[in-house]
């Protein structure tokens, strides 16, 4: 079984990272449960399955430009099936054009519930 930590961790770098619609979907259908559900947003209507949440990254992705990756600023913590992770996002060596968290809700070893908390812009 993958280690809890890592299952955030991949969410981030292996999902939503990854361009590639196959791989993406590959690694989804091992980390997240058939029925995740994804909040974006306090005020958004709660994302649900993997197909809805693959359709809102592609979306997401045809905005970034190709170089724009999801990087850790420091590695998951887990405690009690609740997961948690800081990130950016990208260009490599370039300052980040957003930062947040993840917050991840962890049952019988995959995500059930996913949380993003977007980092007000600087400036």
């Amino acid at each position: 079984m993958m280690d809890n930590k890592q299952l955030l961790e991949d969410s981030l770098l292996k999902v939503w990272s990854e361009r590639n619609d196959e791989q993406r979907l590959a690694v989804m259908q091992r980390i997240y449960a058939a029925d995740i559900i994804f909040y974006e947003t306090d005020q958004g209507e709660a994302i649900k399955g993997h197909q809805a949440i693959d359709a809102l990254i592609k979306t997401l992705q045809s905005q970034w430009p190709p170089e724009f990756v999801f990087s850790l600023t420091r590695p998951a913590v887990f405690n009690h099936g609740v997961s948690h992770v800081a990130w950016t996002l990208g260009a490599a060596q370039a300052t980040p054009v957003a930062s947040g968290m993840d917050i991840a809700i962890i049952e019988n070893g995959l995500i059930k519930e996913l949380y993003l908390y977007l980092d007000a812009p600087a400036g």
